[in-house]
């Protein structure tokens, strides 16, 4: 496992706010997390109420995106950081972009929900996209505590959950694809099945760019559109 040290600062304030910054992040991504699980909730349990705080708790997670960004742009400015430092500040400005998309998929989740609480149930309430969303939501965390360790390994781990989560996608779209041509009436409801499944596997990919952002941040190397095999050879490598 690697690591930054960020205590080899003269000044010490300065290893305040990058440690500050990061956990930021965390914290913004703890909400995040909650609000995909209460997503979750409100799908399989037809939950309106629920579906609508999550719906309403949106602002939180834009308004720390905002508040982090503008932290950056004040330790840019102030600090005029470089290597490791810089590396760091432009990491967290990625992350917070991916995790307020990944926000933005848990409302839509919630927005869908609404809408599926109106129609017939299916027998086993949604297990296929609940399975889903509970492995998305578990890249997540993992990609968040890889973030916080600058676990280069654990991060990598991630893109190899994403590649089993593009097929967990693929199968479910086959299932409704399926139930949609022999049975015209579930149309509508197999088509909101399909845009949150769409979504979990959106929130998937976001989690596996906050994973490259800690290998950009840690080795100095930037992975993004590269094959998990490419990802691998450079984390071998070693530091820059």
């Amino acid at each position: 496992m690697d690591k930054l040290d960020f205590g080899h600062h003269i000044s010490q304030q300065f290893n305040e706010e990058l440690v500050d910054v990061r956990d930021r992040v965390l914290a913004m991504g703890g909400i995040v997390e909650q609000q995909i699980s209460q997503a979750l909730i409100a799908l399989t349990e037809g939950n309106t109420d629920l579906a609508r705080e999550v719906i309403k708790n949106d602002y939180k997670v834009n308004s720390m995106e905002v508040a982090i960004d503008e932290e950056c742009s004040r330790i840019i400015a102030r600090r005029q950081p470089a290597a490791s430092d810089l590396r760091m500040v432009v990491a967290v400005i990625k992350a917070i972009t991916d995790l307020e998309r990944i926000g933005d998929q848990a409302e839509r989740v919630a927005r869908v929900a609404i809408k599926l609480s109106e129609m017939e149930r299916p027998a086993n309430e949604y297990l296929e996209l609940q399975n889903l969303g509970v492995h998305v939501n578990k890249m997540l965390h993992d990609v968040l505590d890889a973030f916080a360790r600058m676990d280069v390994e654990a991060a990598l781990n991630v893109a190899h959950e994403d590649i089993k989560v593009d097929r967990e996608y693929e199968g479910i779209m086959r299932q409704v694809i399926t139930f949609m041509m022999e049975d015209p009436r579930s149309i509508t409801r197999m088509l909101n099945t399909l845009w949150i499944a769409r979504a979990l596997e959106r929130i998937g990919d976001h989690s596996k760019n906050i994973g490259e952002y800690v290998i950009y941040l840690v080795k100095g190397k930037d992975v993004r559109h590269t094959t998990l095999e490419q990802k691998e050879a450079e984390i071998k490598n070693g530091d820059e």
